[in-house]
């Protein structure tokens, strides 16, 4: 007993270690860079638009998921299996595969050139960038908001209806309340996410430097033309937020309920 728990300690111990090398190098190289990227246009233009980009993303997420998850938690429909597994396509797929897949539709298919006869360009565009980060984080924020519905007691809803509210009142003045410490942990994680999002945003919108350039877009730019000092930067930059966002999850998703809402 004692030789088993004392060789899954130090397997957690190595990982654990492995883990904060590999990050301490990048921030203990990246850190002095970081004054400069203050200074930098394109550094500044890149946070911005990272920034921008990611908040948009993340509220689109929340708009969306919401219903789908209420939906899939609270209703019993025809072949729904089939459709969470559809929903979590995206989630399943590599970054790159999703970008492809939103290049072909919105720059190959009639659906696409309607779109953008009406303005709404996504190829080599911010907007796209926008809607890469949407595509791949949606399903994972389905997931989350559907799981903490259906760890509300429906009869709490019930209860509501009888005291004369409707279901969408039962909703937002039951389940929503009870819920949104875990709405809060699922955006800090789906903006966390959006902000580093790469793969298929470098597909959908390319790598233009001051047009679509985000943070992973700069690193990737900077890296292929060898200006270290910039890639460090970004880096540096991205590893403390990815710290400061999973400190807020930690934080915000145990926080325990201390009350059911007034009805």
């Amino acid at each position: 007993m004692k030789l088993f728990k004392a060789a899954n300690i130090f397997i957690t111990c190595l990982v654990l270690l492995f883990i904060m090398v590999a990050v301490g190098t990048v921030l203990v190289r990246g850190l002095p860079h970081i004054p400069f990227s203050l200074t930098s246009p394109e550094l500044i233009f890149a946070i911005r638009l990272s920034l921008l980009t990611s908040i948009i993303s993340t509220a689109a997420c929340l708009i969306v998921a919401i219903p789908i998850a209420y939906c899939l938690a609270r209703y019993n429909l025809p072949g729904q299996s089939l459709m969470v597994n559809i929903l979590r396509i995206p989630l399943t797929l590599p970054p790159v595969v999703s970008g492809v897949c939103l290049l072909l539709l919105f720059g190959t298919t009639a659906l696409g050139k309607t779109l953008a006869g009406l303005g709404l360009r996504f190829v080599f565009t911010v907007q796209g960038i926008i809607f890469a980060q949407f595509f791949v984080n949606l399903p994972s924020l389905i997931t989350v908001l559907k799981a903490a519905i259906e760890n509300v007691d429906i009869r709490l809803e019930y209860v509501a209806r009888t005291l004369g509210y409707s279901q969408a009142g039962a909703f937002f003045k039951v389940t929503l309340p009870l819920i949104r410490n875990n709405i809060l942990a699922g955006l800090v994680l789906t903006w966390g996410k959006a902000l580093g999002e790469f793969g298929a945003v470098l597909m959908l919108a390319g790598a233009t430097r001051f047009k679509t350039e985000t943070l992973p877009i700069s690193i990737y730019l900077n890296m292929a033309t060898g200006d270290m000092e910039a890639l460090m930067a970004s880096a540096t930059i991205l590893i403390l937020i990815a710290v400061i966002t999973l400190a807020i999850f930690e934080r915000v998703g145990a926080k325990p309920y201390e009350r059911l809402p007034d009805l």
